[in-house]
Formats: C-alpha cells, sequence, structure tokens
C-alpha cells in the first residue's frame, strides 16, 4: 500500500430523483421510511429500480499508484464525474470508501474553487492557501501560472467577466503548478481552444513523468487517453465494465459504442432494395486492419465492394456506377465513378478502394447511385454503408482535431539552395 495514492473501495451512490423543498408531514415520513428501506435493501438488485431512484455508481473498485495517469472512458451519465467528485471530497458515497493521501487540485468544471467577485490575482493566492501552501509558495510559483494562462491582461480583473476559456485557462494553471500530489482532471479542457488544449496534455505528461504527481484524467478524445494515461477505466450505468492497458480498453470501447454498418447482403433479388433496372445484392467496406484492435483509423485501407443484378436490355445503353463518401454533416468528400461501360443483363461486381493515410477521423457514410447514358439515374442506395475512422499518431504529443476533411499523408520535400 506504500506507493498506492488512493483506493476506491467498493463504492457506490444512490439518488433519489425529484424535487425538494416544502413538504408535507406525510412526505417526510415517507421519505424516512425510503432511507430506512435503502440501508436494509442496498444489496438487493431489484431495489432502486423505480423511476425515482438511480444508481450513479455501483460498486466501483480500483487502486491508483503514485506517478500513474488514469483515464476515464464512457457515454455521457455513465458514472464519471460523480466518482471524480466523491474522490474529490465533494461529495460522499452512499456506500464504500475512498482511502488516500496527499493534496488534491479539482478542475471538475469552469469555475471550480474560484470566487466570482475576487480577481485572477486574488483567486490564485486563494486556491493555493486552500491546498495548504504558504504565501512564499504561492508567489515562487505565480509567474509560472499567470504564464501559462495568459491571462496576465486580465489578471486583476474579477473573474466573473472572464470568458469561459479564460476561466479554463487560469483553473488548469492554477491546479498544475500549485504541487498537489493528486491532479483530477474532467473534460473542462475541451472549452479551451487547441493550443492550450495541447499545452494542458503536455503539462499533465511533464508533471507526472516528470514530478512523479499522479492524475486522474476524463476525455471523450480516444487520442489524448492514449497518449497520456498508463491505464484507463470505462464506465457504463455506474459499473466498470472495462480496466486495463489504453490501447487495449479504447479498442474495445469503440467497438462496443460505436455504430457501424459494414454489410448488407440480399439473397431473394425480388426483395433487395432497386427497382425494375438496378437489384442489390450485396455492399460491404472491407477495413485492412493494421492492429489486432480491428478498429478502423486513419492509417486503414478501405475497399468497397458491391454486386448487383443490372437489368436494362438496351442497344447501346451505357453504365456509370458513382461512388459517393460524405461526413456526418452532409459534406461529400469525394464522388468517383466507373468509366461509361455497355453491359449485359446479370449480375455486376464492382470495387473502390480508398487508401490509407487518406482520411482524416470522424463519422462517414457512403451512397452509391447507377446512371445510364450519363444522364438517367436508373436508382440511388443512399446510406448504405457507415463506418468511424479514429485518430492515430505515432508521437508521443497530442495537438487536438486535425483540421481539414481529409489527412492525406504528402510528403514535403524540401533540399538546401547553394548561394
Amino acid at each position: 500500500m506504500s506507493n498506492i495514492l488512493i483506493k476506491a473501495e467498493n463504492i457506490s451512490k444512490f439518488y433519489r430523483l425529484g424535487l425538494l423543498g416544502s413538504r408535507t408531514l406525510k412526505e417526510d415520513i415517507k421519505n424516512w421510511w425510503q432511507n430506512k428501506t435503502m440501508d436494509e435493501n442496498f444489496m438487493d438488485p431489484g431495489f432502486g429500480s423505480s423511476k425515482n431512484f438511480i444508481w450513479a455508481l455501483k460498486n466501483i473498485n480500483f487502486e491508483v499508484s503514485h506517478g500513474e495517469v488514469l483515464g476515464f472512458l464512457g457515454r455521457n451519465g455513465a458514472g464519471k464525474s460523480t466518482l471524480l467528485k466523491i474522490i474529490s471530497r465533494i461529495t460522499l458515497p452512499t456506500k464504500g470508501r475512498i482511502l488516500g493521501k496527499g493534496r488534491t487540485a479539482s478542475l471538475l468544471e469552469v469555475g471550480t474553487g474560484f470566487h466570482g467577485e475576487l480577481t485572477g490575482r486574488e483567486n490564485i493566492f486563494l486556491n493555493g492557501h486552500i491546498l495548504g501552501m504558504k504565501k512564499k509558495e504561492i508567489e515562487s510559483k505565480f509567474d509560472e501560472i499567470v504564464d501559462f494562462s495568459g491571462v496576465e491582461q486580465f489578471l486583476d480583473t474579477p473573474v466573473k467577466r472572464y470568458s469561459s476559456g479564460m476561466y479554463v485557462r487560469l483553473a488548469f494553471a492554477v491546479a498544475a503548478h500549485l504541487d498537489p500530489e493528486i491532479l483530477i482532471v474532467d473534460e473542462v479542457l475541451a472549452v479551451g481552444d487547441a493550443e492550450f488544449q495541447r499545452k494542458c496534455i503536455g503539462k499533465m505528461k511533464e508533471v507526472s513523468s516528470q514530478k512523479g504527481k499522479t492524475i486522474l484524467f476524463v476525455s471523450h478524445n480516444m487520442q489524448a487517453v492514449r497518449n497520456l494515461c498508463h491505464r484507463a477505466i470505462v464506465l457504463n450505468k455506474g459499473e466498470i465494465v472495462d480496466m486495463g492497458n489504453p490501447e487495449a480498453v479504447i479498442a474495445n470501447y469503440l467497438k462496443s459504442e460505436k455504430t457501424q454498418h459494414l454489410l448488407h447482403e440480399f439473397q431473394d433479388k425480388n426483395s433487395a432494395p432497386g427497382n425494375e433496372f438496378i437489384r442489390i445484392k450485396k455492399v460491404e467496406l472491407i477495413p485492412d486492419y493494421v492492429n489486432e484492435s480491428e478498429v478502423i483509423d486513419i492509417r486503414t485501407r478501405l475497399t468497397i465492394q458491391f454486386e448487383f443484378w443490372y437489368d436494362v436490355n438496351e442497344a447501346n445503353a451505357d453504365l456509370i456506377v458513382g461512388v459517393h463518401l460524405l461526413n456526418f454533416n452532409g459534406d461529400y468528400i469525394f464522388d468517383v465513378a466507373s468509366p461509361r461501360t455497355v453491359y449485359e443483363p446479370g449480375l455486376i461486381r464492382g470495387t473502390c478502394e480508398i487508401p490509407g493515410h487518406f482520411l482524416n477521423d470522424g463519422a462517414y457514410y457512403i451512397s452509391i447511385v447507377f446512371v445510364k447514358n450519363i444522364s438517367q439515374r436508373l436508382f440511388y442506395y443512399e446510406s448504405c454503408l457507415s463506418f468511424d475512422v479514429e485518430d492515430y499518431r505515432d508521437n508521443a504529443g497530442w495537438y487536438g482535431k486535425w483540421v481539414g476533411v481529409v489527412r492525406p499523408n504528402f510528403p514535403v520535400l524540401l533540399q538546401p539552395v547553394e548561394n
């Protein structure tokens, strides 16, 4: 236990939904009985299933070592923020306990630990005193905090007048520089711009690797979790469903959370999508996975294969098949087509390849259009395939979302020019 900084033992949190305020004696007696029943029936799986009750957390157990960075993943409402609030001593668990040692700095939401009427300067000293630091210690870090936050011009302005981005920049700078043993960071970094997010990730890596600080980190950005964390935990409906190496945990999480439709196949021609000219037999997206996790990322080569029954029996009628790739904002990424060709009626197979290192991370869907004689649309098979592309970078840095709808790996060549 000497190297264990935080230990969660059977943490559970129970909430009763509804309004608090004026109540009758009858309602007070009813609430007292529900509290008593909760204590007596806590382990009953059926208890708390009413729409008026919710288990935000159920029997959470884990340990965090000195200098470790632990990431938390899960959908909104999975219990991540509730767990961090319990670790931060902001709220108490219904059952279980947190064992820990060391000063804790928490950044759970915009404005955490700040007093709106005080200036930025005053809030820096206030937070330092809350952490148990002496004035000289705070003063020794003061210039670093101000420089990192970039709010020097507004340092003597009440923070209630700060924008949300300024608020977060100063709050993170204070939390990261005032030497806590444990730094707890929720998704609030998403408020900042990409450059500031990069600085925050770099600072957390620094305080973890060089100063041995322990970090608990919640984020929906898989690349940040992958590059920063030593371990990751996935929460779902208040329970831990996966824990371990970030790469494996993220792969499992993405496969379970992402909705992908990579194959549609129809054996009966008469009931298949289409019309009297075109009937779809099969459409499939075949990823050439580059790792064992079988997650499509920016490196993955994708092959689109489709088969269709063609039933146009006209002399010299040619056919073009177009493949449209769109993102989920409806933006066209590309529109490619087959050569104009005259075909006999029958089964036809088509193939289209999307090279690796071409698409940016994001969600996409594919539509296929069948056109006769350049201008006459025979059939449009809309949104027949959908898939998600994850980010991947082989360096340790993280710089936020890569700009652009594509991110091709075209080389930029440099050479010195002789004078």
